[in-house]
């Protein structure tokens, strides 16, 4: 079954790498664990190696079980040269194979007895075959224990655990490290009567042990000194298994072990004997539970992180949605028109103290075939009177289209019409600033009241328009521009005309032709075109859009930074844990998990904590979204993109962040990570 030629292992002190090539060139010296084995083991034997520490017993049975490698030599495994196989290759032998018995144990604590006996079936794909795990646990008399965990059974019950575990696969040989070391006496005697058993059924046993009467009942007896075989025993009345049987039956069974090892090496059998992505995800889950102090630690930078930009994204996006409110008051496709200065005999005159608009000047440009609707605009102080109130205001004078051009269609009543701009009647449009403090509950519309000790009929309430920089736009009064001019503020001027253009795409157009139209009616020259000022509210919208996007980009900066912290938190952690599981890992290397089960397990845990922290981050900045707007009356809009942007980058962040730890994990040696203390 197996062949040792001139087998070599050597190490070099103070390293994990293994001394090769000139020795001078390395610190520290060479420890030869073993030095030119020779070594053949039947199929059916049951052999006992012994020795003292460090006579490379040890290092023996790693090799063998697939454990390590040697520097030199040939190994064969059922007439096949395993020698440099790869450490995938490796671990497909190991899990169809061998089975493993340590003198720790080696069960996982946070499992119970089945599922532990289970772990080799998962790592061959077979994760369905539970009945086969309750079986073996059977077969060592523990079908009682099998929802036991490890610390509520003796050691005598874990080993048969280990034992189970080591069955469930139908090992073709089974290796067995110091099996009895921490045992007591009875439960000694009761795991070498299992190893017995296994041996007269035809299970190859080789064990390492110290004590020579544990020794005493095997087959063949090895002994070890300094890294070579010194003595190598057989007991004429405990010939191998095999031999015993019919040759026929012999052949038989040889045949099938070498169909297994082909099987196990072949490209399907290196793919369809690997573990399901689900038991992946199950055992991720399962650590993640296992662990829930350390888990929640992981979490909560993810967690904050992700909160931190829920809310700052909604203070932004709530910030933009306040600014396209008011800019939609502007209208996007509107001018401002007011006096600019002139320029006499070389000096420049203050703005409009030449030039002055009038309201012809605004009946001739709604003549302009671009321009659909005009505003003329006067503005003053006006003190307003209801019954026992007073309160001193912003008087606006507008047209009739002033509703419609600057979004102030009244939410109560109505706004006042073009015939009554015309007979420049008394009537009054009311912030909702002025409809609080002068009518409080009341409703205004209809009332009289007076302006400037001028009695005038509350036609409506605007709508709400909010404030900017300190300024209340709700705190004014609109009257007919007409009334303003002549009833309340004495001016026979335009302080300034909004004028709407039929299409945006006519932007320029209407400029050119609106500049045009002016310069003729007030004769001006072509040197003074400075005299009118045309303002596009585009360039207004451009600026306090790109303010907003600015501070949104801002927030969203200071978050992202918050996501990184939290997934360098989540990688220490990590890291951390890969030292604390050491023993683990190695354990699931032992018994078949190949670099990728260890890799894709970790990151399926960083991935599913940083998933698991952004889903609760969501919650948590969702929430300080709504104290935010509660209490501190922030405008908040939390929208579906800063949700998936959240949990994507959660996500990536697990990823990227849990890739490093994931990669440490699957490095790791599995003899060095099993010794770990």
């Amino acid at each position: 079954m197996i062949e040792l030629k001139g087998i070599s292992r050597r190490y070099l002190t103070g390293s994990s790498g293994l001394a090769s090539g000139n020795n001078e060139e390395h610190d520290g010296y060479v420890v030869n664990a073993l030095c030119d084995v020779n070594l053949k083991i039947e199929q059916g034997e049951f052999v006992a190696i012994i020795g003292p520490s460090g006579s490379g017993k040890s290092t023996l049975l790693h090799i063998l079980g697939l454990l390590d490698k040697p520097d030199s030599g040939t190994y064969m495994f059922l007439d096949r040269d395993i020698t440099r196989l790869d450490d995938n290759e490796l671990a497909s032998l190991r899990n169809g194979l061998a089975g493993f018995i340590f003198q720790q144990f080696h069960l996982l604590p946070r499992l119970t007895a089945v599922e532990n006996a289970l772990l080799p079936l998962i790592y061959g794909g077979q994760s369905h075959r539970k009945d086969t795990a309750r079986e073996r646990l059977a077969d060592v008399g523990l079908a009682h224990r099998e929802g036991h965990r490890p610390n509520q059974m003796s050691g005598g019950e874990q080993q048969r655990v280990a034992i189970a575990r080591s069955l469930v696969n139908d090992p073709v040989i089974i290796f067995a490290d110091e099996p009895t070391g921490n045992l007591d006496s009875k439960s000694e005697k009761e795991i070498v009567s299992i190893l017995e058993k296994l041996n007269q059924a035809g299970k190859t046993i080789v064990m390492v042990t110290h004590e020579r009467e544990i020794a005493e009942h095997a087959g063949r007896l090895i002994q070890m000194r300094d890294g070579r075989i010194v003595s190598d025993e057989k007991k004429s009345d405990k010939r191998p298994v095999a031999l015993t049987g019919e040759k026929s039956e012999e052949l038989h069974t040889s045949c099938e072990d070498v169909a297994k090892i082909e099987n196990a090496l072949s490209p399907r059998g290196m793919v369809t004997g690997r573990a399901e992505f689900k038991d992946h995800v199950r055992q991720a889950f399962h650590s993640i539970f296992s662990h829930k102090l350390r888990s929640v630690l992981s979490m909560l930078g993810i967690l904050i992180g992700v909160g931190a930009v829920i809310a700052m994204l909604a203070v932004g996006q709530g910030a933009r949605e306040s600014v396209k409110k008011g800019l939609a008051s502007l209208g996007s496709n509107m001018f401002h028109i007011h006096p600019g200065a002139i320029r006499t005999q070389g000096v420049s005159m203050e703005a409009g103290t030449v030039t002055r608009m009038t309201l012809e000047d605004a009946d001739a440009l709604s003549t302009i075939s671009s321009v659909r609707r005009v505003s003329a605009a006067v503005s003053g102080r006006a003190q307003l009177v209801y019954g026992n109130k007073n309160w001193n205001t912003r008087l606006q004078g507008n047209g009739s289209a002033y509703a419609e051009m600057r979004a102030s269609v009244p939410i109560v009543g109505r706004f006042f019409t073009e015939a009554e701009v015309r007979d420049r009647k008394r009537v009054v449009i009311l912030g909702i600033t002025i409809a609080r403090e002068l009518f409080g509950e009341i409703d205004p519309v209809g009332k009289i009241m007076r302006i400037n000790r001028v009695e005038f009929t509350v036609l409506g309430v605007m709508p709400p328009r909010g404030s900017s920089r300190g300024w209340d736009m709700d705190d004014v009064v609109v009257v007919p521009v007409t009334t303003a001019m002549y009833r309340l503020l004495g001016k026979d001027y335009l302080e300034a005309i909004d004028v709407e253009v039929t299409d945006v795409a006519l932007m320029d157009t209407a400029k050119a032709e609106i500049r045009n139209l002016m310069i003729r009616r007030h004769h001006v020259g072509s040197d003074n075109e400075d005299f009118l000022q045309i303002q596009d509210m585009t360039e207004i919208q451009d600026m306090l859009s790109s303010t907003t996007k600015t501070m949104g980009w801002l927030l969203g900066s200071i978050a992202a930074i918050s996501l990184v912290v939290g997934g360098i938190g989540i990688m220490n952690i990590m890291l951390v844990s890969v030292t604390e599981r050491t023993k683990e890992i190695g354990l699931r290397k032992a018994i078949g998990a190949r670099r990728s089960d260890i890799m894709i397990q970790f990151l399926i845990e960083a991935v599913v904590m940083t998933l698991s922290g952004g889903v609760i981050g969501i919650m948590l900045g969702s929430g300080t979204a709504y104290l935010l707007s509660r209490f501190a009356e922030w405008p908040v809009k939390i929208s579906g993109s800063a949700i998936v942007l959240a949990v994507t980058f959660s996500v990536i962040i697990g990823i990227i962040f849990g890739l490093w730890p994931a990669r440490q994990a699957s490095r790791l040696d599995p003899i060095t990570a099993l010794k770990y203390e």
